[in-house]
């Protein structure tokens, strides 16, 4: 069932979805990912819901953009479930064409954006929350872009957004070995702009209330002068992503991975 409720005042608005929360209080809004017992795995569904999130967001008044999850963690990346069904070149070219969407408006939102991860980010759901200004993680958090068990490519700009922040070489060997970090070892790697304890809302409390004390409207400035330099270089990884990802999942090594991954072994793959 898909539902919305909606709230509004002079100074608040809360958006229900079925997946999806949208808040915005003032100069903040936040994006609270609401799957909890699917670890808030991105189905069709959730997408398209995150995708109008983010458009309401990105055509507020805030300032400032939260992006976190409920319940246990951030966001264990694509639903499995999508991809054990018959490849169907109509449902793969809405699902890439909403995560470039997705990835294109936060990473494009002129606000100042936070993820703040707790438990798990992994996969897509990891590429979402690079797209963030400011990437926070709960001290006990686990990050892993781990596209590669599946034998599949990082999408949602992970490439660019990795390179990004640690460099190509480093980039690139974390896309190979699927590692999972620790909040610490994504710290010390440069993935990280702060870690916190507890709760992701009242973590990312501080660094709201610094940022609110600063002069957001030249930080955002700032902010698309760099974005400016290097949009053209997002859209390019992510059509070639679209391209990648489309023949990894019709290869061997991905119907292997996604079996191993139901049946809880590792999986053996084959040159």
């Amino acid at each position: 069932m898909y539902r919305r409720k909606k709230k509004a005042s002079a100074y608040m608005e809360v958006y229900y979805m079925e997946f999806i929360q949208y808040e915005c209080h003032g100069a903040v809004a936040e994006i609270i990912l609401n799957r909890p017992d699917a670890h808030h795995a991105l189905n069709e569904q959730m997408l398209s819901e995150l995708k109008e999130a983010v458009e309401k967001a990105a055509a507020s008044e805030a300032l400032i953009v939260l992006l976190r999850g409920t319940g246990k963690g951030f966001s264990a990346g694509g639903d499995i479930r999508m991809m054990t069904s018959e490849h169907d070149p109509d449902q793969f070219k809405r699902l890439m064409d909403t995560i470039e969407a997705v990835t294109l408006a936060l990473y494009q939102m002129k606000k100042v954006t936070i993820a703040a991860i707790h438990g798990a980010a992994a996969g897509l759901g990891l590429s979402l929350a690079l797209c963030a200004d400011i990437v926070l993680a709960e001290k006990n958090a686990v990050l892993a872009m781990n596209f590669i068990g599946i034998g599949l490519v990082p999408d949602g700009g992970g490439h660019y957004l990795l390179k990004k922040r640690i460099g190509e070489a480093k980039a690139k060997k974390l896309i190979w070995s699927g590692k999972k970090l620790s909040s610490a070892e994504a710290a010390d790697m440069g993935l990280l702009d702060g870690t916190f304890a507890g709760d992701p809302a009242e973590g990312a409390r501080p660094f709201i209330e610094t940022l609110l004390a600063s002069p957001l409207l030249a930080m955002i400035e700032t902010k698309g002068i760099f974005q400016s330099l290097q949009l053209e270089e997002l859209k390019k990884v992510l059509s070639l992503e679209r391209s990648a990802q489309e023949k990894m999942r019709k290869t061997k090594d991905h119907q292997e991975g996604i079996r191993a991954f139901l049946e809880k072994r590792e999986p053996k793959f084959q040159a």
